[in-house]
């Protein structure tokens, strides 16, 4: 007895569409499509690559606090260096540079 062949041509066409269907989603549909994953990959290499330059600039603060805190030395240089301050009997001596506006007016006659 013979199968009749309409059945037969249903499951050619329905399994390659089924197929075609839930690879477009796979692809394109929904919230975690390939694309966004693919995005969101270099969005979190990026971010952790931040986040490793953030750690290495808290290390880098937490021992210049730490020198702070610790060595009288890195505070008095940072005191004459950011604030002008110095020791009894030292004379301190500013350096300005001349404003270049103001040099070329003093040069013209």
């Amino acid at each position: 007895m013979q199968r009749p062949r309409g059945g037969s041509n249903w499951r050619r066409v329905l399994l390659p569409a089924t197929l075609g269907v839930g690879a477009y989603f796979a692809l394109f549909g929904g919230e975690y499509n390939v694309f966004e994953t693919w995005r969101l990959d270099s969005l979190r290499a990026e971010e952790a690559e931040a986040l490793d330059s953030l750690r290495a600039e808290v290390e880098l603060l937490r021992a210049r606090a730490d020198s702070l805190e610790n060595d009288p030395a890195a505070v008095e240089r940072l005191a004459r260096e950011r604030f002008g301050m110095i020791r009894d009997g030292e004379v301190l001596y500013r350096f300005v540079e001349e404003d270049s506006t103001a040099a070329r007016a003093s040069e013209e006659p």
